[in-house]
């Protein structure tokens, strides 16, 4: 019985592993064959996302609202930055490259201005924070001397600049963590994301104070958790089994600092009223932390 029961781990393991790894690429003789699936492989792609249970209202006993941002610079955030080339395959992708190409080919079809998701945005009106098309002097002296439009100026005499994977600095998340009573525990439910970079105007600007990451952009989360299961962030333990951004994210695999809470100010941010003081804002970002984990804390108190 028990050489029956290894039997089993053992496939399975073997399955998860033939599923996560890049398809093929032990079996392919030529280069094209990388990536091809068998019919096997094909069935044991065909899984989504944990679906998320059913949370009643008067199951939460308590919630706090909170935005979350994520540095990039930090180590344990490099899965949600790297890679910022983009022609290492449709295997290999940063989280922003993924979020963009799938807005541009219309998988994900809406985008939103704001973190309450009031106002949407389509892709052109998205255009002015993404891209930048300048005239430099010389296009301008040029156009004066032939009387020519904008339109009939050489390409050497045009800037264009667009926000790339490199650019993103930094990642704003929207979450709600609250205590659900008939399982006695905190949990956390991640609602909205949007990628943050300076102005693309100023963005090669030497001013640091023309560097401050802006969002782009909302893209509101359970939305898109089929399109972030598709797509597999690096895993530098064991590339073998990568990991899905939807289960990077949801399972909090990243280290973010708290810059606003919902409260009766208008949801005001931390810096609003801790100015000029780096150090006692992340002192603040942590005492909102540890009041939420407190409230958890205090549940089991006697």
């Amino acid at each position: 019985m028990k050489i029956k029961s290894f039997l089993y781990i053992g496939l399975a393991v073997f399955a998860t592993n033939t599923m996560f790894a890049q398809a093929n690429i032990l079996n392919a003789k030529i280069p094209e064959e990388i990536g091809m699936k068998t019919e096997a492989q094909l069935l044991l792609d065909n899984d989504e996302p944990l679906e998320y249970g059913y949370v009643g209202d008067r199951d939460i006993l308590f919630s706090k609202m909170i935005w979350e941002k994520i540095v990039l610079d930090e180590r344990v955030n490099f899965p949600l930055y790297f890679p910022i080339e983009e022609n290492l395959g449709d295997d290999r992708k940063s989280l922003y490259q993924v979020l963009l190409e799938n807005m541009k080919s219309g998988m994900i079809s809406k985008v939103y201005a704001d973190d309450y998701f009031t106002e949407e945005r389509t892709l052109k009106d998205l255009e002015a924070s993404l891209t930048m098309t300048k005239i430099t002097d010389a296009g301008i002296d040029y156009m004066n001397e032939n009387g020519v439009g904008e339109d009939e100026i050489p390409e050497e005499y045009i800037i264009r600049r667009e926000i790339g994977p490199a650019d993103i600095n930094s990642f704003l998340v929207k979450g709600l963590w609250y205590f659900d009573k008939r399982q006695g525990e905190l949990k956390y439910r991640l609602l909205g994301i949007a990628p943050a970079a300076p102005d693309v105007n100023f963005i090669d600007s030497e001013d640091s104070a023309n560097n401050e990451p802006i969002p782009m952009f909302w893209i509101f989360f359970p939305e898109v958790r089929d399109i972030l299961h598709e797509a597999k962030a690096f895993n530098d333990k064991n590339s073998a089994v990568p990991i899905s951004f939807d289960h990077l994210l949801n399972s909090r695999r990243f280290g973010g600092l708290i810059y606003k809470e919902e409260n009766v100010y208008g949801d005001r941010e931390v810096k609003e009223y801790v100015a000029e003081n780096a150090l006692m804002q992340l002192l603040e970002s942590e005492r909102i932390k540890d009041k939420i984990r407190n409230f958890e804390q205090d549940m089991w108190s006697y």
